[in-house]
């Protein structure tokens, strides 16, 4: 099959199309996105999000003029919002990180290591396995995809797993709250 032969075939919904303009375009897609970034990681999103647009978009495709153009000028866009994105990001974490420096006492941090000790009772809590995946989040950092094989599970079942043990921190953080509230703020 040729590419002109693909785009028509994944106008039309083929998913077999699909696929081999994927293996075709990946590597020149993920080796442009390289240029314009230094995180192997952010490149490989990037390209998967293009493919996941190009699937989205294949109707306004034009067989005629190939992928070449396409592929490279949405991953360029892409990669420049998520720049855009994580300049805007950082810019907000320093003034929250100025405020809070800012309102820094020995009261907070008293209050903070309580919190903190409380978030661990809650943590120990929780059944092992959800312990286990929200601690290499949490703690090592881990994405879902490295917990998934680091603990040989799927990538679901570590979504699920994080989605429990943060429903149950919510609740009984929720409590933690309404009790200092009531111990602290009521006469």
């Amino acid at each position: 099959m040729g590419e002109k032969e693909a785009i028509i075939r994944l106008k039309q919904g083929d998913e077999a199309a699909f696929s081999y303009l994927y293996k075709l375009y990946w590597a020149k897609a993920h080796h442009f996105a390289r240029l314009y970034t230094a995180s192997a990681h952010m490149a490989e999103e990037v390209v998967q999000e293009v493919f996941i647009r190009l699937w989205e978009n294949r109707a306004g495709l034009d067989e005629e003029q190939g992928l070449d153009g396409y592929l490279f000028i949405a991953t360029r866009n892409l990669l420049f919002n998520h720049a855009r994105d994580s300049l805007n990001r950082e810019a907000y974490r320093a003034t929250v990180l100025e405020a809070m420096e800012e309102a820094y006492s020995i009261e907070e941090e008293l209050d903070a290591a309580d919190l903190k000790a409380y978030i661990d009772q809650v943590v120990g809590q929780l059944p092992p396995r959800q312990q286990e995946v929200f601690c290499l989040s949490r703690e090592q950092h881990l994405n879902y995809n490295e917990i998934a094989l680091r603990l040989q599970i799927s990538v679901k079942t570590v979504e699920r797993h994080m989605g429990e043990a943060l429903k149950f921190l919510r609740r009984n953080l929720k409590l933690y709250s309404w009790l200092l509230h009531v111990l602290f703020f009521l006469p």
